[in-house]
């Protein structure tokens, strides 16, 4: 069985799965500072909970933008579950895809692994977009190539960027309004939130359309079912995009 790990900003997505079927999957937030032991106490707890055996588990693959997280994962995949593991953007494993943006230039872990995962759910000529910390937008051809995106701030730190930025403001949940027009502060924001990033979404995924003549988008992360019910933009939705990227990027590598 294989143990995929997404370690992002904010989360991380730890999922198992047996002959590419994701069978379980966990989030937490992400912290660094964990170590080996206590991810695996963590996990074990779950892992009882959904009835796997820890010592079935014998590949892992981490994709993470959070370096730090690095080692203790490495020391978890060799203490606990015997195998060196695959960590995307390393050496040691091989991405099936092709990364045409400027010289010296490093794509996101993340970026990439949605790409390819993107690819095989939709096909090319796709954007990804990927409601997380940041809001990013990955555009590959009708080959598979990644060839650029765009990055935005993500919906839940804009809003934290108002309330800290502006004393008189309260925090608050993203959310549809009722109302376009809000008549209280509430709600004002929450309009302004709301229909302001679904029209910067919606505007950023037509300028890309037009430039670089894409059929296709597919959105991933948390929010991206909070927006979609106010938009066509989309032609897919997967919330296990990276997932599903991290499995097939492991299956690849067993075959090489």
């Amino acid at each position: 069985m294989l143990l995929a790990v997404d370690v992002g900003n904010t989360n991380s997505v730890f999922s198992v799965s047996k002959e590419k079927k994701i069978l379980s999957e966990w989030r937490c937030s992400t912290d660094g500072n964990m170590t080996a032991d206590q991810y695996f106490t963590w996990l074990q707890q779950l892992f009882n909970i959904s009835n796997i055996n820890y010592k079935d588990i014998n590949k892992v693959i981490v994709s993470s933008v959070v370096p730090d997280s690095i080692f203790n994962l490495k020391v978890l995949a060799k203490t606990y579950f015997n195998c060196v593991p695959l960590i995307v953007g390393s050496d040691n494993c091989i991405v099936p895809i092709s990364v045409d943006v400027e010289n010296g230039v490093n794509v996101g872990a993340d970026r990439l692994v949605n790409s390819i995962a993107a690819y095989k759910v939709i096909g090319g000529d796709t954007i990804i977009v990927d409601f997380g910390t940041a809001t990013t937008f990955d555009v590959i051809n009708g080959l598979g190539s990644y060839i650029g995106g765009v990055i935005a701030p993500g919906v839940a730190l804009s809003t934290k960027a108002l309330h800290e930025a502006a004393a008189a403001l309260p925090h608050v949940e993203v959310k549809r309004p009722p109302n376009v027009v809000g008549r209280n502060t509430i709600n004002c924001m929450q309009s302004g939130i709301y229909w302001g990033y679904l029209s910067l979404v919606e505007g950023i995924i037509l300028k890309i359309k037009q430039e670089k003549k894409i059929s296709n988008v597919i959105a991933t992360g948390g929010l991206a079912n909070v927006f979609s019910r106010d938009t066509s933009i989309f032609d897919k939705i997967d919330l296990r995009l990276t997932i599903k990227g991290l499995i097939y990027i492991s299956s690849f590598n067993e075959d090489k």
